[in-house]
């Protein structure tokens, strides 16, 4: 069994994927057919991610029972590795959007994966380890090349002293 649900599953609980929206209890998930063909998100992802102006939408906000007809199709082209994102919300406010996989790993500003591999880009994982070359961060020496950042430096310290704290 896949970790993502069908297309068939999420058409059928748009509601709830609006109300986990809505609460803040879900982050942008992938979901498909056997694979990860598509991408729900927040409207509010979408749009501090400069989504607008990286894709061409649609001034329409789709109403989630329009969606519910439509999403077959909508994850067919996105198989097809065309269309664009759909915007989509009650009453003509724009609450989620659903995407291909491929468009939301250029949303992020991701790579794409080679031919072939499955990919869940709302699951991906980086290398975070340090570089051979890497040290731990001094203040000071970030801050001794700009004034400003020296002078609240040295405001924090001074306020710190006052209030008893030796760092």
């Amino acid at each position: 069994m896949a970790d993502w649900a069908s297309v068939e599953v999420i058409r059928g609980d748009l509601a709830g994927v609006l109300a986990r929206f809505r609460g803040g209890r879900t982050w942008a998930f992938s979901f498909g057919d056997g694979v990860p063909e598509a991408v729900m998100l927040t409207y509010d992802e979408f749009e501090d991610l400069g989504g607008e102006g990286k894709f061409t939408v649609g001034d329409e906000v789709v109403e989630p029972a329009v969606l519910a007809e439509r999403l077959p199709q909508v994850v067919e082209v996105a198989r097809a590795g065309s269309g664009s994102p759909v915007v989509w919300g009650e009453d003509g406010e724009p609450e989620a959007v659903v995407m291909s996989t491929a468009q939301y790993r250029d949303l992020r500003g991701d790579d794409h994966p080679p031919a072939g591999v499955i990919d869940d880009p709302t699951v991906r994982t980086y290398v975070s380890e340090p570089l051979p070359d890497s040290r731990p961060l001094d203040l000071d020496e970030w801050a001794a090349n700009d004034p400003f950042t020296r002078e609240l430096l040295d405001e924090i310290r001074a306020e710190d002293r006052s209030e008893g704290d030796d760092r």
